[in-house]
């Protein structure tokens, strides 16, 4: 056998007398295989030159409940709520999340086909490998996977600083002499990081069971808040809701003051690229992932959708809602709603609980694209980063970064609430990024050249000719306005307070990123090829 083909079957890529990848029956390929996986899961893998190292605990119902709860869409609009409310007002934010949503479903829909096509945990820069020109493949691989590394690891500090805060804000609706300070929201952030870090890790062989319980309560939960809501507060009138728009910031038209504030909306919709991430851990993965994906993101928006409806009908005092001391308008409307601060404290403990509950999800994920990325040697420390915990098969060095990486965020936060805001804010730019690139690679494949072509096979999920290229564009459209708009500050008058530092953060990631390539990334990086033998080109 020459060398060639010596190189090929290392790698598991099959050559051309051996096209098992494509050519087996259904029955064969949802066959068990090791690990918990499918014959086709085992196979998918070798095609792109991977082992399968971690167990495949996820099924349909357990990985929907955790992308579902990642995503915590109606949880995250009471927490962004005041940043679209005053750029926008109620028309504003009901306008704002139909465009959010129906951008997101085009997002979600071109990576649900590249992860049915390569569900690997790698997910994005995965997937730029493959479809970028050879010449530009390794360089924008990389690129991208900082970018996915960085919006995640900012991700899991946000997510549960979020919760953190929330919680502050419920200490101040009971207890009225309570000054909230910072170092006390970092001390909470920190018993809610190392509660997060005990269920992904001495609890991680329920982990499954407990994202489906916790996808119930994300249902439940919608309706213990949404019926005392609807129920006990005033309404306001239609007109209300779906003409008034607030330009509190000043901008210089209403249209300008909206593109500011989608950014409620479109912070409630990120992160169902979490399905891909965790795609090696799932059976079925090609078929799972991107049905849950497209699952994840209608029910979400549809409970949004609703809970959004619910919250503006039943605002009651707006001005009371903005001056709340409590820090979220949401806790000062679920008391005007009530009546009981009891009652404002139980729907809010709801919101908080479902909040944490996303950061679990948030730290799996965060791990394990970090794991994915040095399994490739793309950070430092890859040998150790890459490995994976024999009897526990999880990558438990990743795991640590994570949450050591969360521990330091949130001490900055002490210091200078502006300067964390600023590092955490660049999770919108980085995702959309990610999410950007390799979709402009699968149009660029599709419209010169058919991927099966250049050996690269659609999976079961796939939009077709027609249809498919014509969501890439919206989701390309989409993504830069999600991105471009998620620099601006909230206001057209700034101060060092209130201005949106998150372009210049971002673009020392894409910096640091291309001087890393050049100095580590361009000899070491182990960038992923379905053919070995354009790592030497």
């Amino acid at each position: 056998m020459d060398d060639k083909n010596v190189e090929m079957k290392s790698y598991g890529v099959p050559d051309d007398s051996d096209q098992s990848h494509q050519h087996v029956s259904e029955e064969t390929a949802t066959a068990r295989g090791r690990r918990g996986g499918t014959v086709r899961d085992e196979q998918e893998m070798a095609y792109f030159g991977k082992e399968q190292q971690l167990k495949r605990n996820f099924g349909f119902w357990s990985i929907a409940g955790f992308v579902c709860s990642l995503l915590s869409t109606w949880e995250g609009l009471f927490a962004a709520f005041l940043y679209g409310f005053q750029n926008g007002g109620p028309a504003g934010l009901v306008y704002g999340f139909i465009f959010a949503w129906l951008g997101s479903l085009a997002v979600v829909a071109s990576l649900a086909e590249m992860a049915s096509m390569m569900p690997l945990s790698g997910g994005q820069y995965h997937w730029v490998s493959i479809l970028a020109p050879g010449r530009w493949a390794k360089f924008l691989s990389y690129i991208t996977g900082w970018l996915t590394v960085i919006a995640w690891q900012a991700g899991q500090a946000s997510v549960a600083f979020l919760a953190a805060s929330i919680i502050q804000g419920m200490v101040v609706l009971n207890h009225d002499s309570y000054v909230p300070t910072r170092w006390q929201g970092t001390l909470i952030f920190y018993a809610l990081i190392f509660v997060i870090v005990f269920i992904n890790t001495f609890l991680a062989r329920w982990l499954p069971k407990i994202e489906g319980l916790i996808l119930i309560f994300h249902v439940l939960g919608f309706f213990a808040i949404m019926i005392p809501l609807v129920y006990l507060a005033p309404h306001g009138s239609a007109k209300d809701v779906f003409v008034t728009f607030i330009n509190a910031g000043e901008w210089s038209s209403d249209g300008l003051s909206w593109f500011v504030g989608i950014v409620t909306s479109v912070f409630a919709f990120l992160g169902a690229d979490s399905a891909c991430h965790m795609s090696e851990e799932i059976h079925n993965a090609s078929t799972v992932v991107p049905n849950v994906m497209m699952f994840s993101l209608l029910l979400n928006g549809v409970l949004g959708f609703a809970m959004l409806i619910a919250i503006l009908f039943c605002l009651g005092s707006i001005d009371d809602a903005l001056a709340t001391p409590t820090g979220f308008p949401f806790i000062e409307i679920f008391l005007q709603a009530t009546n009981s601060k009891g009652g404002a404290t139980v729907m809010t403990g709801i919101v908080m609980l479902l909040m944490a509950a996303a950061s679990i999800g948030v730290m799996a994920t965060a791990s394990r694209m970090l794991w994915a990325f040095a399994r490739d040697n793309g950070v430092p420390f890859s040998n150790q980063l890459g490995r994976v915990h024999e009897s526990s098969a999880l990558p438990l060095y990743s795991i640590l970064v994570c949450t050591v990486t969360s521990l330091l965020l949130s001490l900055i936060n002490i210091g200078s609430s502006a300067a964390f805001n600023a590092i955490v804010s660049i999770t919108t730019a980085s995702f959309f990024t990610s999410y950007a690139i390799p979709t402009a690679m699968l149009l660029h494949k599709r419209l010169r050249n058919d991927p099966v072509k250049d050996n690269i096979h659609w999976g079961p999920w796939k939009m077709g000719p027609i249809l498919g290229p014509i969501v890439n564009v919206c989701a390309l459209v989409y993504s830069v306005i999600a991105m471009f708009f998620s620099f601006w500050p909230s206001t057209a008058t700034v101060t060092l307070q209130t201005m949106n530092w998150s372009a210049l953060i971002w673009g020392g990631v894409i910096i640091f990123s291309v001087i890393f390539y050049v100095v580590r990334g361009k000899h070491n990086y182990k960038w992923p090829i379905v053919d070995p033998i354009r790592r030497n080109q």
